[in-house]
């Protein structure tokens, strides 16, 4: 008796240990970058896994062209079956990464295609984004047709317009299809109600279901690289650099500014659109206008090429494959803005932040406190607002001053003094002064 409960047990732990695994890995709404390395995970779960397929449930109204690159190579490069799902809709961008799978199942009166390129009107509203990005997204969608044996020409048709198709689409439309039309035309492989239904059609019915969803961190590269996250993370990462290198010590400014920096580069090189030549650019055009500001008077060809650098480099960051002139141009105006808001800001926190009490508080002090120093009280006791001086060196925006016959250390607002200008103490700071030409308007 015990040996037969023996050989049983035996028995059901082999046909345990040899259920195959399914992954699931669904893909809802809209197609944003966090998701990219969502499914890039996937395939690669699936893969460590021995997984038997990974079934890929799709609704989504499309999205991202450059995401669904990344999904879409992600499927082709995969080493096990893949399945897409569309149920109830594959829309645009869905579309490509439908196809991209080794089987398409649909469900019921779903629909897939309509997969035409659009760029972001200037009142909200979806415009057509030009041939070259059209010829690029239809050409994606044929050599991923042809890599997965299926008919090239009816997903060109679902990009481009110009595609005719007799009897199937005419031209000037989109094609969009049913799951009907799409199972008589050979653009999906089986109707499905149900993953069941998928899973008893591959011969793995019982199999270990494993699901998955989008972890925290793949949840966090989609909040940080929405447009309006971007931006702020590039504007605030901006402005905390710049405000820290105009004021002494190292303080809050310097470690927002490089937290957001940071945050704003590692989300886009996860999803390939930062890579050596982005960063290569922005450093360069950040030494370019250090190199300005504190070697070189005045602004000429270093400052310019410093912007040009930064503007080149972070434009080229909110760009992925396939993008159009107009599309670059837009990504370039998009910098500009958050250089030009970000430079505003700074201007004004410099000019309200040390007037705040807790200002001070912020910075972290440098050397040793005031009472423990072994030499005689500072010239600066002796100056005050308002004083009168010369510029015994020119001022980058630092240099010294002769003030109440004193030789002290002096801080521009930012501009180039030369040396021997008449000036004006605004404030007195713990080891310099604040100085502007005398008879200017004060800024702002």
């Amino acid at each position: 008796m015990l040996a037969s409960w023996a050989l049983l047990l035996c028995a059901f732990a082999r046909g345990q240990a040899a259920r195959p695994i399914v992954y699931v890995a669904p893909i809802r709404g809209e197609i944003d970058n966090g998701l990219a390395p969502y499914v890039q995970r996937a395939v690669r779960a699936a893969e460590q896994a021995g997984a038997a397929a990974l079934v890929l449930p799709i609704d989504t109204l499309g999205g991202r062209v450059d995401a669904a690159l990344v999904m879409r190579d992600a499927l082709l490069d995969a080493r096990i079956p893949t399945i897409a799902f569309v149920d109830p809709r594959a829309i645009s961008a869905g579309a490509l990464i439908a196809l991209a799978a080794e089987d398409i199942a649909m469900a019921p009166a779903a629909t897939i295609g309509a997969a035409a390129p659009v760029l972001a009107g200037p009142q909200g509203r979806p415009e057509p984004a030009g041939e070259k990005a059209t010829s690029f997204v239809r050409k994606e969608f044929r050599a991923t047709a042809e890599a997965r044996g299926r008919p090239p020409a009816l997903f060109e048709a679902m990009v481009d317009a110009d595609v005719e198709m007799p009897g199937v689409v005419a031209k000037g439309k989109l094609l969009t299809l049913t799951t009907e039309e799409a199972l008589a035309l050979g653009a999906a492989s089986y109707r499905a109600e149900t993953l069941d239904d998928i899973l008893a059609k591959r011969g793995l019915s019982g199999a270990e279901i494993r699901t998955l969803a989008p972890n925290w961190a793949e949840e966090l590269v989609r909040f940080a690289t929405s447009p309006i996250v971007s931006s702020l993370l590039l504007g605030l990462g901006l402005m905390g650099l710049f405000v820290e290198i105009r004021t002494p010590g190292f303080g809050a400014p310097g470690i927002v500014g490089l937290v957001c920096l940071a945050l704003f580069f590692w989300s886009h090189a996860i999803l390939a659109l930062v890579g050596w030549e982005e960063v290569v650019l922005v450093g360069g055009g950040v030494a370019l206008l250090l190199l300005e500001i504190f070697v070189i008077p005045g602004f000429g060809l270093a400052g310019v090429l410093g912007v040009a650098a930064i503007l080149a480099g972070l434009g080229m960051s909110f760009v992925g494959p396939g993008v159009t002139t107009a599309g670059a141009v837009q990504a370039a105006a998009e910098v500009a803005v958050a250089l030009v808001v970000t430079l505003v800001g700074a201007a004004l926190l410099l000019r309200f932040l040390p007037r705040l009490p807790f200002a001070r508080s912020l910075i972290l002090e440098t050397g040793r406190p005031e009472r423990a120093l072994p030499f005689a009280a500072s010239p600066l006791d002796a100056i005050l607002p308002g004083d009168l001086g010369t510029a015994a060196s020119p001022l980058r925006p630092s240099g010294i001053a002769e003030i109440t016959g004193a030789r002290v250390d002096a801080l521009s607002e930012g501009e180039y003094i030369p040396a021997g200008t008449p000036l004006e103490v605004l404030r007195v700071e713990r080891s310099y002064v604040i100085v502007r030409p005398a008879g200017q308007k004060e800024k702002g």
